[in-house]
């Protein structure tokens, strides 16, 4: 049996406010905690909804004290905020019960939740709700290792960010950045994905995992076709706040991947590795901006419409077979872009130096090459060339000092249609 000696002990050194409060109210004893938090003594003999700062945002603790002791309530708790007389706001874990067999006297017990629910939204901020989740609320998110899942990987990036950066300060730089993350993060979250990390611009996503999402196909195709919807309005912004339009490619596929914690005791990070991870990045770097891209074994699980812009296929690295993939202008009622190339007439002729890109590098060798046409929009141009390019081929057009790139997308009769991924005032 514990003495009253021995639990005013254990009280006065609770991190917890403990309170005692009679029947009325009024406030028979509460521990240095207690004291601390609503600033008073112990023996100021005041009732304990007279002690809280009459404020807003106070409303709901002090009622939650005023109808548990109107109403008798035998136990309740309860989480609520409270403001001190500083200002600051806490988040606190009430617990209210009576005393057996004396419905005279509440033991107030009061959790300062604050700290907890600053590093939970930081959690959350700086990985993702889901990621938060299997962290802190399962047994395999507090240890590192993994397993194998069927998932949908999502790769999206900017074309031509690297060379739209150098002409931005560092801070509208980021304020472009975070104003566009913000819009197809939200359209990410909407359909299940979990954001596994930034890639500079780039954005790598997961459906399935670490939350089971048994259509995770299906969603993953939406949510591409949703963000890129989404980009005309992160135009529409960039233009009125006098910045550049961004274009976005995205790649698709679906295969068993690891996931889970990879780190060390000291450190981890929830991750995704596989073969299907590596052919989605590979997928996506063959993708202008506006394009959606999906490898064959996605689409087989989609029941869905899909619309078929064209289909191809490349070879994936270490790998002996071609992965089939296609280009989708849609999926149900959600539509990419309904508009084809529309050509200006009577286009001057311009020369220009050509060199051809492997991965970011360029290849000193030039060939001389001409733009013969070019899309209303400015997007697109058709290339006649003395040197043949492969299909997806990144290549590099300089004109005096100025050099834009572009990707090689399909023959067309004894040339090419381009799309430039950036561009510069000159050319």
């Amino acid at each position: 049996m514990i003495t009253p000696e021995q639990a005013q002990f254990f009280f006065s050194n609770s991190e917890d406010a403990v309170c005692v409060i009679s029947a009325s109210g009024e406030l028979l004893y509460g521990n240095p905690s207690a004291e601390r938090l609503f600033g008073l003594s112990s023996d100021s003999k005041v009732k304990i909804w007279n002690a809280i700062p009459f404020v807003g945002g106070n409303d709901d603790l002090i009622q939650l004290f005023i109808d548990a002791v109107m109403n008798k309530i035998a136990s309740h708790e309860a989480i609520v905020d409270y403001w001190n007389n500083e200002g600051e706001i806490h988040n606190l874990y009430v617990r209210m019960t009576c005393f057996d067999k004396d419905e005279t006297v509440y033991l107030i017990v009061i959790t300062d939740m604050t700290k907890l629910m600053k590093v939970n939204t930081a959690l959350i901020r700086y990985t993702s709700p889901d990621i938060a989740d299997y962290a802190l609320m399962t047994k395999e998110g507090q240890k590192s290792g993994g397993m194998i899942k069927n998932v949908t990987i999502l790769m999206s990036d900017l074309r031509g960010f690297t060379a739209l950066s150098s002409k931005l300060s560092a801070e509208e730089l980021i304020t472009v950045l975070n104003h566009y993350f913000e819009a197809v993060v939200a359209v990410i979250q909407k359909y299940g994905g979990t954001v596994i990390e930034f890639l500079g611009d780039g954005i790598f996503t997961v459906f399935g995992a670490p939350k089971d999402l048994s259509d995770h196909a299906v969603r993953a195709v939406k949510c591409a076709a949703e963000m890129q919807t989404a980009m005309k309005d992160v135009n529409c912004w960039n233009r009125e706040n006098g910045f550049p339009e961004l274009e976005m490619g995205i790649g698709i596929n679906t295969g068993n991947c690891v996931v889970g914690n990879i780190g060390s005791d000291k450190k981890m990070k929830y991750g995704c590795m596989g073969y299907a991870v590596n052919s989605t990045g590979r997928l996506e770097s063959l993708t202008v901006g506006g394009q959606v891209f999906i490898t064959d074994h996605t689409r087989s699980l989609i029941a869905e419409e899909l619309v078929i812009v064209k289909e191809s296929s490349f070879l994936p690295k270490g790998s002996a077979e071609e992965l089939k993939y296609y280009e989708i202008g849609g999926i149900g009622d959600i539509r990419i872009n309904d508009e084809g190339i529309t050509w200006k007439d009577g286009h001057a002729e311009e020369e220009y130096l050509i060199y051809t890109l492997e991965a970011k590098s360029v290849d000193d060798r030039a060939h001389r090459g001409r733009l013969i046409r070019m899309s209303v929009d400015g997007k697109y141009a058709r290339l006649v060339s003395e040197m043949s390019f492969e299909i997806k081929q990144n290549i590099m057009l300089r004109k005096g000092d100025e050099s834009t790139y572009a990707k090689v997308l399909a023959k067309d009769g004894d040339g090419y249609i381009i799309c430039f991924t950036s561009i510069t005032q000159k050319i």
